[in-house]
């Protein structure tokens, strides 16, 4: 055997016994997720409505005179709607992206020749999950940017200088910072809700429809339905359970964080929670994203892979 022919079998049977690095797996998950015509569309979406609060108060009547008047209680309304549509738009972005990386690997097929290659299902998915979260992060950082500079423009446009953001406390930026950690939360949250719908239903129709119904039905659908039965019954028992749902959690996280007297508690939600706790809150969301969690990872895990 010459020694051209031992180093190409050499070659051979390095190649074959390789095995992709995680990092190299999360690295291809945001390269696919990037090359998507649908990511960009979404995002374009995505941004238009994260531009809209700065334009519509630049357009409103009143805004000029309330930023003169109580700076700081229109700069708490401002920072709490923009982190609110946020949380609501990033989070459709995120079920779909989510959707999109998981169950299309099941609807096309595509998930044997990963597992082929020697990843691990465990691994494959830690690395879509992760690929999905530095995604996230990266939109949460660049909306902070914009929302930023729409701030600067708002207070630059509608009183001809910046004089009005020298009244901002401490305590302003303190609210501010626990207002992005309940976004952050919601985010986590969506994700992993996302994730086990997509595993569940093992494919990128079934997923995606069950993780885009999930916040509809457990803000408007069950709760309107709570709301009657407690008018039939003429009991609070049925309001009370309205506490445990998810959606109306994440939607009041941010409003219970904000110290008691923050001018303004923005909750865009059709059933608010009255004396909602962040304790609770945080509890609820925790306990609902340990079970997306675990259902994930055991079916990932115990389930043959036979599409």
């Amino acid at each position: 055997m010459s020694i051209a022919t031992m180093y190409g079998s050499t070659e051979q049977l390095r190649l074959r016994s390789a095995r992709p690095s995680f990092a190299g797996i999360v690295y291809g998950e945001i390269f696919k997720v990037s090359r998507q015509w649908l990511t960009w569309v979404m995002f374009v979406l995505w941004l238009g409505a994260m531009c809209m609060p700065a334009v519509f108060m630049i357009a409103a009547d009143g805004t000029g005179s309330a930023l003169l008047q109580t700076p700081p209680g229109f700069y708490y309304r401002f920072m709490e709607y923009d982190l609110e549509v946020l949380r609501a738009f990033v989070g459709i972005f995120l079920i779909i992206v989510t959707a999109n990386v998981i169950g299309l690997e099941y609807q096309l097929g595509t998930i044997r020749i990963q597992l082929a290659r020697g990843i691990g299902r465990i691994q494959l998915l830690s690395a879509k999950l992760l690929a999905i979260v530095i995604i996230a992060l990266a939109l949460f950082v660049f909306d902070i940017v914009l929302q930023g500079l729409l701030t600067l423009a708002v207070a630059g446009i509608v009183t001809g200088n910046f004089d009005t953001l020298r009244t901002l406390t401490p305590a302003f930026w303190s609210a501010t910072e626990d207002y992005m950690l309940s976004t952050l939360i919601s985010m986590g949250a969506t994700i992993l809700m996302a994730a086990c719908m997509s595993v569940a239903g093992r494919s990128l129709s079934i997923g995606l429809s069950a993780a885009l119904a999930w916040f509809p039905l457990d803000n408007v659908g069950l709760p309107l339905m709570l709301v009657l039965a407690s008018k039939v019954t003429h009991s609070n028992f049925w309001l009370n359970v309205i506490y445990y749902f998810l959606g109306p959690n994440l939607n009041g996280l941010g409003a219970a964080l904000l110290p008691a007297k923050a001018p303004v508690k923005a909750v865009l939600s059709i059933f608010p929670l009255p004396d909602l706790t962040s304790t609770h809150a945080l509890l609820v969301i925790l306990a609902y994203s340990a079970v997306f969690s675990v259902t994930a990872f055991v079916l990932t895990w115990k389930r043959d892979v036979k599409e």
